[in-house]
């Protein structure tokens, strides 16, 4: 008997060959479908026109702006459909940059595809037969793990959705049934060890064995993967997708901190964000995506904003996918320069996330002097026996404040205005932290 090759173990050629049979098929699809060609008709084109790669890198790339447009204009859906209404059966929304929900609709084929995308996830991560799954995520239209969660069960693992309970119920949740994955951001991961801690669960000898991370960069962030595995005692994954374009990014066992595509279920380009041009192996640029298996809501060339750069050594995990050295590195949109540094909150956030004694923080970017200026409030962990105003005028205080100063200023390469607030004073999150404010 032969034995299955799944896709993700694809040899090169064999991946570029099945992108590219795919690609056409989904050019002869969008025939029906009034965005795309009103697209290629403003390009003077016609979806087969596009026979070659070198005709495909021709096209103008998609923003998120101009769906969001779409959608306004030509409420509910947007004209991105390419068949009747009644073919789709899943709708999931993401906040669009107007302020108005944006809607994704999928069919039942698109929907699968969703889930084979997972079925490569967990394969990539070393699912076991063993493995049971607990979900600390809302259920609600937001896409964030339904489809983390269908694939799972396909597998037949034991699945738990701990929607609409409390961060106490949920690992109450987890000890019980002897969960060994949990799926969360990399914020709630954290607020759960904090819960844990002052409720004296002792998180680090439970049954997890794995957080699968996603919905922020912080799973392949050092110091915040780090402060993850002790707190959990368990191994970080992390996962890359968005509601536009699908679940498509995966660490492996083999290569901590970085993300492997799925280059079979996608084509993913790295350019420079201002030419569009391809960049140098190891170089920094904006990744751009072309999903294959969503032809009921395709996207084409389209600018995802998250900056990140192709590794240029081999795969240890021996795979030929095209592999993200430190997964995301930030959000183009979210790049702000300070004295002529061009910074990311992650970056800030991954000098943070190395002080044990910060809680939680918040970063607002403000003018000083005609210049970019940040100021990060940060909630320090309490000194036992101090109480908020002896903290204040603490020389604890003074030295963790001096050291963050110096910290910030030698990795980064700018002053920062830091200041302390009082214990809980800063908001927690369940789903994406929003830690990052321009005032």
């Amino acid at each position: 008997m032969t034995e299955q090759i799944f896709p993700e173990n694809l040899s090169r050629d064999a991946i570029v060959d099945s992108q590219w049979n795919q690609l056409t098929g989904l050019l002869k699809a969008i025939e029906t479908n009034p965005f795309w060609m009103q697209r290629f008709s403003d390009q003077d084109a016609h979806p087969q026109d596009i026979t070659s790669w070198e005709d495909f890198r021709q096209l103008k790339p998609l923003t998120k702006q101009e769906l969001v447009n779409d959608q306004n204009a030509n409420l509910p859906y947007g004209t991105n459909l390419t068949y009747p209404r009644s073919h789709y059966t899943r709708l999931h929304q993401t906040s669009g940059t107007t302020g108005r929900p944006m809607r994704f609709l999928d069919t039942p084929k698109s929907w699968n595809w969703f889930k084979q995308c997972w079925a490569q996830i967990y394969r990539i991560i070393g699912l076991q037969e063993s493995d049971r799954f607990c979900f600390p995520f809302s259920f609600g239209p937001f896409i964030g793990f339904w489809a983390g969660f269908e694939g799972a069960a396909q597998f037949q693992n034991l699945c738990i959705a701990a929607g609409g309970m409390s961060s106490e119920v949920r690992l109450q949740v987890i000890q019980e049934h002897e969960v060994t994955i949990v799926c969360c951001t990399p914020t709630y991961a954290l607020r759960l060890i904090e819960i844990a801690e002052r409720e004296g669960i002792d998180l680090v000898n439970s049954s997890v064995r794995a957080i699968l991370v996603a919905g922020e960069p912080g799973g392949s962030i050092p110091a915040i993967r780090n402060r993850i595995e002790q707190g959990w005692g368990a191994r970080v994954f992390d996962h890359w997708g968005m509601t536009d374009i699908g679940s498509l990014g995966i660490e492996s066992v083999e290569d901590p901190a970085s993300l492997l595509l799925l280059e079979t279920e996608c084509i993913a380009e790295i350019v420079n964000p201002e030419t569009f041009e391809a960049v140098t192996p190891g170089e920094r640029g904006e990744l751009l995506i072309t999903n294959l298996g969503r032809r009921g809501t395709p996207v084409i060339r389209y600018r995802t904003g998250d900056i990140v750069q192709a590794a240029t050594t081999s795969n240890a995990c021996g795979r030929n996918l095209l592999r993200l050295d430190g997964g995301i590195l930030g959000r183009a949109d979210d790049m702000i320069t300070i004295r002529g540094n061009n910074v990311f909150p992650s970056s800030v956030e991954a000098v943070l996330r190395e002080f044990p004694e910060i809680v939680e923080y918040r970063i607002t970017v403000t003018e000083k002097q005609s210049m970019h200026h940040l100021v990060i409030e940060i909630e320090p962990a309490m000194i036992q026996d101090l109480n908020w105003a002896e903290y204040t005028t603490s020389s604890q205080r003074q030295d963790l404040l001096a050291r963050l100063s110096r910290t910030v200023r030698d990795r980064l390469n700018f002053h920062a205005e830091f200041i302390t607030v009082e214990p809980d004073s800063l908001p927690r999150f369940e789903l994406k932290g929003r830690r990052f404010h321009r005032a």
